[in-house]
């Protein structure tokens, strides 16, 4: 409770302001009245119907009728951010008084690009994208129908300054501008995922077919979310509130070429006098994919059985949603090594009681079967997701408990045999007191933090059993002054992770007077992280950005203790007790000018980190089953770049957009030597150009909302590489043309029917490699004289969405 308190101090005689002329909270009062309002189109002053008006902060939603007049029948009285969206014109923001007896009109103005987007992540909270000092990148529903992806992290993977770690088509983790791993958080709709962030194999457990955003978090997001947001934070978020009285559904199906790839999503939503829920189930089946150099590339499918969803209530008071999500998926794991005479993948089979390596046959790539090695993972969540109304001011408590179940199987004499088994549960937590606004000013105090448990259920060990604890208080202000908003705060974490001690037999078994395999430690890491920024509103048009930050991460369990064969990164990993929490102090700024004609922005960044944690090989070392050794080891690192992008919409010719940008990240190790100076697995450059045309009505057809596109994305020659001990290698540069074509599909009356989505990725069926590819480095190929695994060749996807109504 003392450091609950301390918070409160965090803005001194600020806060001590607050205390003195704030009213005492009083009961949330229901609005005297319907709170009530028009949308129409500015030009004509027709009305629009079908548009969505959206209170973000009550989860409450609704969408106008055909008058244009939309009505929210149960909202506390209060100022809260609205807004209003319609496809092809420009989103309205506002913050309203909504228990003001007055019509809340609205006029929207026909928009070539996208400027009033609003952002839930990374902000105390909803706040208009272009009034937060935080670099920010909305990924919405539109753009994911019209991306052919394999996983959640996939479909945002091209977004400027995100790349991704990939281990095959299956596993695919995020990086941010040159840092991934436990560097970055992800959120499921706000609430942090928890599963065995530190390895380079392990993907993220969600759904992607639940997604209906995905927004971007570019540097450190330490300050609402604590230890490991270094890089930033991708929060994964689902469909808005379904309006009143309403019952929906969709069906979703999708079909990629390459690998065979089915995917299929039941959804079904509702609201009934307050009473909501939201139920989904999706699946997912994938053989394994192909490329021009490789063919076939063995053992790289998986499958994977989905359902989440909440229930819950909206009521003046606020809302409280019980939420749960289960995602269950089996992977196949790449291992890459050839017959030296044919360079066929060689498959494991049992020979008595040991394994033997032999070339794979045709039958053997066909179908969807999954062989030894491989992952099934079962994360499961239940949490709860509360807004209470107390007259001005608003509290949030969310709470939630996991539990991540990791499998390894490697064992092909016995394949039911679990190799490694984490069982890790969490229960998290995150509570926000937003105070009554005073003189313009908004503060929020908070405290987040989880306890966690991780046990060791196989025959092999990589990490020790582990228990881990971890708290913050925050304290976070903003405030406008006119086209100038500030906003800034404080954070204090403290994270205490306890590792057993393990003694193993001569048959690897636990065994007290065994040899030392993991030795106990505790160790405790303490913090304080803040931020600072400001957004400028030159004109209506320009913006200028600045912020600075510090941000935190503890080491994690595999940094600090691993001593083991990890399968899925191909290495043997030592860990490090004494290492030091990592620091960063990053500074961005940025400028975006948008017309009727153009838009362009410029975000740039630099960012020192102090003890930086990586791995890098011992020499030569070679463990006793052959594989290369890395320790983990700490230095100081430097980090910078940035993004540009620029979108050309001439007038009169508003469907027609040509899209570019361009991503860069410069990242070294101050005072090594040549082979030591890079950082490990950082994204190459990367520049994009897409030519996209929309129409919103195609003459009297029944086809409405119809795009096209065709993109090339280069991404440059990788020269700068932590090249000791051969850790890593150069890599080449390549392109890639992609192209996509959709549309909603209506009935008579201007009902959609269903919508579909084609894309063609890699047309040419370019053969490349990804720096950020773990296959790169597996087996030298003695037929083709390439070593590693190629990623994904060309690749059609079909995808078709049917949208469903009860009522």
């Amino acid at each position: 409770m003392f450091r609950f308190f301390l918070a409160t101090a965090l803005l001194g005689p600020a806060t001590a302001a607050w205390a003195q002329s704030a009213p005492a909270p009083k009961p949330a009062r229901v609005a005297t009245l319907p709170v009530t309002g028009r949308v129409i189109d500015d030009a004509t002053k027709e009305p629009l119907p079908g548009a969505t008006v959206l209170f973000p902060d009550l989860k409450q939603a609704t969408a106008t009728g055909p008058d244009g007049t939309f009505q929210f029948n149960s909202l506390p009285r209060g100022r809260f951010l609205m807004q209003v969206r319609f496809l092809g014109y420009n989103t309205v923001v506002r913050t309203v008084d909504v228990g003001s007896p007055q019509a809340l009109d609205v006029a929207l103005t026909s928009a070539a690009t996208e400027i009033g987007q609003v952002v839930v992540t990374g902000v105390s909270a909803a706040t208009e994208l272009r009034r937060s000092p935080v670099p920010t990148t909305v990924i919405d529903r539109t753009r994911l129908n019209q991306t052919a992806a394999s996983n959640a992290v996939d479909a945002i993977a091209h977004t400027p300054g995100v790349a991704q770690i990939t281990t095959g088509a299956g596993i695919s983790k995020p990086v941010i501008r040159g840092l991934g791993s436990n560097r970055v958080i992800t959120l499921n709709n706000g609430a942090k995922q928890e599963g065995q962030q530190w390895g380079d194999e392990h993907g993220i457990e969600i759904d992607e077919y639940a997604i209906d955003r995905a927004e971007v978090i570019k540097g450190p997001g330490s300050l609402l979310y604590g230890s490991d947001g270094m890089a930033g934070v991708v929060n994964f978020l689902a469909p808005d509130p379904v309006e009143e009285g309403k019952i929906l559904g969709s069906v979703a199906a999708n079909y990629q070429t390459n690998n065979h790839l089915q995917g299929y999503s039941l959804l079904n939503a509702g609201n009934k006098n307050g009473f909501n829920w939201l139920v989904r189930g999706s699946s997912k089946l994938a053989g394994d994919y192909r490329n021009r150099y490789d063919g076939r590339v063995y053992n790289s499918g998986f499958r994977e059985l989905d359902a989440n969803g909440y229930v819950g209530l909206n009521k003046s008071w606020g809302y409280s949603h019980l939420t749960v999500s289960s995602f269950n998926q089996r992977v196949g794991l790449v291992e890459g090594d050839r017959d030296e005479t044919t360079g066929r993948f060689l498959k494991q089979v049992a020979s008595g009681d040991s394994a033997l390596g032999v070339p794979v046959t045709d039958a053997d790539l066909r179908g969807y079967g999954l062989a030894v090695p491989q992952q099934q993972i079962n994360h499961l969540r239940i949490g709860t997701d509360n807004n209470f109304i107390l007259g001005q001011s608003r509290l949030t408590v969310n709470v939630g408990w996991q539990q991540n179940l990791r499998r390894e199987f490697g064992n092909v004499v016995d394949p039911a045999e679990t190799s490694l088994f984490f069982q890790l549960r969490t229960l998290d937590y995150a509570v926000r007191y937003y105070l009554p606004e005073m003189r313009g000013w908004n503060l929020t105090l908070g405290t987040s933090g989880m306890q966690q448990q991780n046990v060791n259920k196989g025959v092999e060990f990589l990490i020790p059993a582990y228990r881990l604890f971890d708290n913050g208080v925050f304290a976070v202000a903003k405030k406008s002054f006119g086209r100038l908003d500030l906003s800034g705060g404080l954070r204090e974490d403290v994270r205490t992770i306890t590792g057993d001690a393990l003694y193993l037999n001569a048959d690897e078994q636990p065994a007290a007077d065994g040899e030392l395999k993991f030795a106990g430690f505790r160790r405790t890491f303490r913090n304080v992280s803040g931020s600072a920024g400001g957004s400028f509103s030159a004109t209506d048009k320009l913006v200028l950005k600045a912020n600075v930050s510090r941000g935190f991460r503890a080491p994690n369990i595999a940094e600090l203790a691993s001593n083991g064969k990890h399968e899925g990164t191909i290495r043997y990993e030592i860990g490090e007790t004494n290492l030091k929490a990592e620091t960063s102090l990053q500074l961005d700024g940025g400028v975006s000018y948008t017309t009727d004609h153009v838009s362009l922005s410029v975000d740039a960044f630099r960012n020192q980190i102090q003890n930086y944690i990586f791995p890098s090989r011992l020499n030569d070392s070679i463990s006793a089953e052959g594989d290369p050794v890395f320790r983990y080891g700490q230095g100081t690192a430097r980090l910078a770049g940035g993004e540009i992008s620029l979108d050309l919409h001439p007038h009169p010719l508003d469907w027609l957009h040509f899209e570019n940008s361009f991503s860069m990240v410069r990242a070294v190790q101050l005072g090594q030597s040549a082979d030591h100076k890079y950082l490990p697995f950082i994204p190459a450059d990367r520049l994009q150009s897409e030519l996209r045309v929309n129409f919103r009505k195609v003459g009297t057809t029944r086809l409405a909302n119809l795009y096209a596109r065709g993109g090339v994305e280069h991404t440059f020659a990788q020269n700068r590489f932590f090249s000791a001990f051969d850790t890593e290698t150069r890599t080449p540069g390549y392109t890639l043309v992609n192209l996509g074509l959709g549309s909603d599909v209506q009935n008579a009356a201007g009902k959609t029917l269903f919508s579909v989505f084609l894309a063609g990725n890699n047309l040419f069926d370019v053969g490349y490699q990804s720096h950020l590819s773990r296959l790169k480095y597996a087996a030298f190929n003695a037929a083709n004289g390439r070593t590693g695994v190629f990623n994904q060749g060309r690749n059609v996807s079909v995808k078709l969405v049917v949208p469903l109504a009860f009522n």
